[in-house]
């Protein structure tokens, strides 16, 4: 088993799901139980999958976690954008999940390709 909470990986997915309630907080009502809660779903999907992952003891277990957690920032990347499109919430705020999104993206890949090798 690994210690999940050293990887800046899950770092940077924390920080991502603890943000993403920030903002979603910042929506009107009828948005926040909509859009807000896919985005809170999938935003918690991203740490959440990399702690589950971290303790299953074959490398292919962890990947597939790794990959499910991956998936998550696209979601979440695209349910961000829509809700700039349809305007709820802080457009700043809201950048700067998605800049800490696509630098996430990378560090999974990264991360999946070592254990792949």
């Amino acid at each position: 088993m690994k210690n999940f909470k050293q990887l800046r990986i899950w770092q940077k997915g924390f920080d991502i799901a603890v943000n993403s309630f920030k903002l979603t907080a910042t929506f009107p009502n009828e948005q926040k139980f909509g859009i807000g809660s896919q985005i809170t779903r999938a935003a918690v999907s991203i740490p959440s999958n990399i702690a589950e992952g971290s303790s299953r003891s074959s490398e292919k277990d962890y990947n597939r976690f790794l990959e499910i957690s991956l998936g998550s920032t696209y979601e979440l990347e695209t349910q961000l954008l829509i809700s700039q499109a349809a305007g709820p919430g802080n457009n700043n705020s809201s950048n700067k999940i998605l800049s800490d999104i696509v630098e996430e993206q990378k560090m999974l890949i990264g991360f999946i390709n070592k254990l792949n090798t």
